[in-house]
């Protein structure tokens, strides 16, 4: 009798730890995204976790909206991985006294000069214009900031920016404006262009960016983008967010490559119409950088920012426990 209940104590702790392994097993990986260019690289990733392809994978995806819909499921632990703007990766490791980390750059910026004729070629060119544009007070206005006066330009002399509440005023009075300029973000960029044949590119501003940084010992990069994971999650899943860093690569290659079969997932998934986002997606930036390119390209943008406002990182430049290295 004793071998008897010796022999189910065995079986049941077994069956107690073989639950348990089978429980965390099962317990998904929550990853959630902006709508916009930041999720457009996961779409082939989501279709396949959605069709049940990724072996021996639980991954559950949703998109939202705004970033004020992401930042609490983050705080709160409800998400495990998040692609949100670079800016709210730093500030969102001082508010949560470094509970997450950077894990990637997804997007590199995606901000463009478009205007009605052919008159602006180079950065020179804006000099004496007036430009409209939407997002004072934040990413996209620090990034401009540093184009103009990188090429010389004096924000309060050479140039008058008008400041809007969204993208489509930005548009209309550029439209209402021969002599105007835009800067727009992507995919918004493309479907202006769509509506208004007579609207084109002149200039790309991540490129400009880039030529800023030339000669630079350590360049940084324009970010629009990144990914981040819940510390506590990488610790305890390393092997996860390995393979979830793997199926997103190959996700990032294929929209970029294979876009008009991407462009379609882009609108399965609500982002934005495919028509306009087969045209949209060569000119988003969509990256994937990771390990020691991440820390240097996304500090020395987070340094610009903190320059110009140290409240757009947070209130402090984050340290280096701030970026994932696997």
């Amino acid at each position: 009798m004793k071998r008897l209940i010796a022999l189910l104590s065995v079986l049941t702790l077994l069956a107690c730890v073989g639950g348990a392994a089978l429980a965390e097993e099962a317990a998904p990986l929550r990853v959630v995204a902006l709508s916009g260019p930041t999720a457009m690289g996961m779409v082939q990733m989501m279709n396949e976790a959605e069709e049940g392809s990724l072996k021996d994978r639980n991954w559950q995806f949703s998109i939202e909206a705004a970033p004020d819909a992401v930042t609490p499921l983050i705080a709160q632990g409800k998400v495990d991985i998040a692609a949100v703007p670079a800016n709210l990766a730093a500030v969102l490791y001082q508010r949560t006294e470094g509970a997450i980390q950077a894990l990637a750059v997804n997007t590199l910026g995606v901000l463009y000069i478009v205007e009605n004729g052919e008159t602006v070629q180079n950065v020179a060119d804006l000099k004496g214009r007036m430009i409209y544009t939407s997002g004072k007070g934040s990413t996209p206005e620090y990034a401009l900031n540093y184009i103009l006066t990188g090429n010389g330009l004096d924000l309060d002399r050479d140039v008058t920016i008008e400041w809007k509440s969204e993208h489509a005023e930005a548009l209309a009075a550029l439209v209402n404006d021969e002599n105007g300029v835009a800067m727009l973000p992507q995919p918004f960029a493309t479907a202006a262009m769509a509506q208004n044949a007579s609207i084109r590119v002149a200039l790309d501003l991540t490129q400009e960016w880039e030529a800023l940084q030339e000669g630079v010992e350590a360049p940084s990069a324009m970010i629009t983008g990144s990914v981040i994971v819940r510390r506590a999650y990488a610790e305890e899943h390393p092997e996860e967010v390995a393979a979830f860093l793997t199926a997103y690569r190959q996700s990032v290659d294929y929209v970029n490559t294979e876009v008009a079969e991407a462009a379609q997932l882009v609108e399965k998934y609500g982002i934005v119409k495919a028509a306009i986002a087969q045209k949209a997606i060569p000119a988003c930036n969509i990256v994937l950088i990771t390990g020691e390119e991440l820390q240097q390209k996304l500090s020395g943008y987070l340094a610009e920012l903190y320059r110009q406002n140290p409240a757009a990182v947070g209130g402090q430049m984050p340290d280096d426990a701030f970026y994932y290295h696997n």
